[in-house]
C-alpha cells in the first residue's frame, strides 16, 4: 500500500499532473502548469478521479490560459486557411499535443494546396479532392486518414473560436486501411543477424521490443522507476491510449535489464542519450543501418511489435492475453498484429488429414 502523501507524477510538454494520497487514504489529482503571465500554478483538481480526467482538465486549463496570453486574441472574421493553420499550431497543438510537430509538417504540405482560400470557403468536395491528391502523391490510405483527422480537429477548433459555423470535414469518412497491412514478422534467424549488426544500446532496445511488444517511444521514454526487477515487471506509461499497462519480464529480458542497471546507476532513463543525458528520441537511422548490414529488407521497427504478438500465439497464448499485453482496446485491433506463418498454416491444414485413433472395446468392457 502506498504511503500517505506519496506522489506519482506524469509530465507533458505543456504541464504535468500528479496524484497524492492523503492521510485518510483518499487519492487526489493535482495540476501543474503556467498561467498566461508565466506564473506556475499547482492546484488540486476536485473533478478528477482518474489519470484520464486529470489529463483532460490540464489540457482545458492550458488552452484557456493560452487564449489569455498577449497576442492570442484575434478578430473573429474571415481568416485564411494558412493563417488559421498557424494559429492552430501555436495556440493549440504546441500546448496540448505531443505530436504537434507532425501536425505542423502536414499543415505545411496542405498550406500550398489551400493557398489564398479562406477557411469558410473550404467545402467537403475540396477536402475530398485534397485527400485524393495526397494518395496520388504516394501517401498510403492511413497517411491520408491522418490528414483528414487533422483537418477535422482544426475546423472543430475554428468553430469554437468563432471563425466557422460548421465543420466541412465532419461527414467525410476515413479510408479503409486494410490494404496497408503487411505480414512482416521477424524470424529467429533474422533476429540473430540483426542483433549482431546492432550497437549495444540498439541491441538492448530491440530485445525490449521483441520481449514486451512495446512501441518505440514507450521504450525510449522508459525510466528505471517504471522497472521493478524484484517483481519482474515493467510499466509502460507513455502509451498511445494514455492508459499505463504492466508487462511481465521473462528471464532473458530481466537478466538484460539487470545488466544495464548495474552499468549505469546515475541516469533515471533506461536508454539515455550519452551526450545530453536525456532519453533517446529516435533510432531510425541506426536501425536502418543495422538492417542493411544484416541483409534484412522491408523491416520497420514497429514490425517487432507484430513479431511479439505472433510469437505469443505460436507459443499457445490466447488472443485476449495478447490484447492485454499489447495494450489494445479491442481484440479486433490485436488480430491485425497476429500473423500466421506458412508452417503454421500447413500444420493446421494437415490436421484435417489425420485419422482419429480407434478404440476397440472387448466384451469385458461392454
Amino acid at each position: 500500500m502506498a504511503k500517505a502523501n506519496s506522489k506519482t507524477r506524469y509530465n507533458f510538454g505543456y504541464g504535468a499532473i500528479y496524484q497524492r494520497k492523503t492521510s485518510d487514504g483518499r487519492i487526489r489529482w493535482y495540476l501543474d502548469y503556467r498561467d498566461a503571465e508565466g506564473k506556475r500554478i499547482q492546484r488540486v483538481e476536485d473533478g478528477a478521479s482518474s489519470r484520464e480526467e486529470a489529463e483532460s482538465a490540464l489540457r482545458k486549463v492550458v488552452l484557456a490560459e493560452s487564449a489569455r496570453m498577449p497576442g492570442a486574441s484575434r478578430r473573429r472574421g474571415r481568416i485564411g486557411f494558412t493563417e488559421f493553420s498557424q494559429i492552430f499550431i501555436d495556440d493549440y497543438a504546441k500546448n496540448v499535443k505531443r505530436s504537434w510537430r507532425s501536425d505542423k509538417s502536414r499543415l505545411g504540405i496542405l498550406g500550398p494546396y489551400f493557398k489564398d482560400i479562406n477557411l469558410d470557403e473550404v467545402t467537403p468536395l475540396m477536402i475530398q479532392k485534397c485527400l485524393a491528391w495526397r494518395l496520388r502523391s504516394g501517401n498510403s490510405k492511413s497517411s491520408a486518414n491522418r490528414y483528414l483527422a487533422l483537418m477535422k480537429k482544426m475546423f472543430s477548433l475554428a468553430i469554437e473560436e468563432g471563425y466557422l459555423e460548421t465543420n466541412p470535414a465532419a461527414k467525410i469518412k476515413k479510408s479503409s486501411e486494410k490494404d496497408r497491412l503487411k505480414e512482416r514478422v521477424l524470424t529467429e534467424e533474422e533476429e540473430a543477424r540483426l542483433k549482431t549488426t546492432s550497437y549495444p544500446a540498439l541491441r538492448s532496445i530491440i530485445n525490449v521490443a521483441a520481449h514486451t511488444g512495446m512501441r518505440l517511444q514507450e521504450i525510449l521514454s522508459l525510466r528505471w522507476a517504471q522497472v521493478d526487477l524484484a517483481e519482474m515487471t515493467l510499466t509502460a506509461e507513455r502509451t498511445k491510449s494514455g492508459k499505463p499497462r504492466t508487462i511481465p519480464l521473462n528471464v532473458a529480458l530481466h537478466n538484460e535489464l539487470s545488466k544495464l542497471r548495474s552499468q549505469d546507476g546515475r541516469s533515471p532513463y533506461v536508454f539515455p542519450n550519452p551526450k545530453t543525458g536525456k532519453p533517446l528520441t529516435t533510432v531510425k537511422t541506426a536501425f536502418g543501418a543495422a538492417c542493411r548490414r544484416a541483409g534484412i529488407a522491408g523491416l520497420r521497427f514497429h514490425d517487432l511489435r507484430h513479431t511479439f504478438g505472433s510469437r505469443l500465439v505460436e507459443k499457445g497464448a490466447d488472443i485476449e492475453t495478447v490484447r492485454s499485453l499489447l495494450g489494445h482496446a479491442s481484440i479486433a485491433v490485436t488480430q491485425r498484429y497476429v500473423h500466421s506463418t506458412d508452417e503454421r498454416r500447413r500444420t493446421a491444414v494437415e490436421k484435417l488429414a489425420e485419422k482419429p485413433h480407434l478404440v476397440v472395446q472387448t466384451g469385458e468392457n461392454l
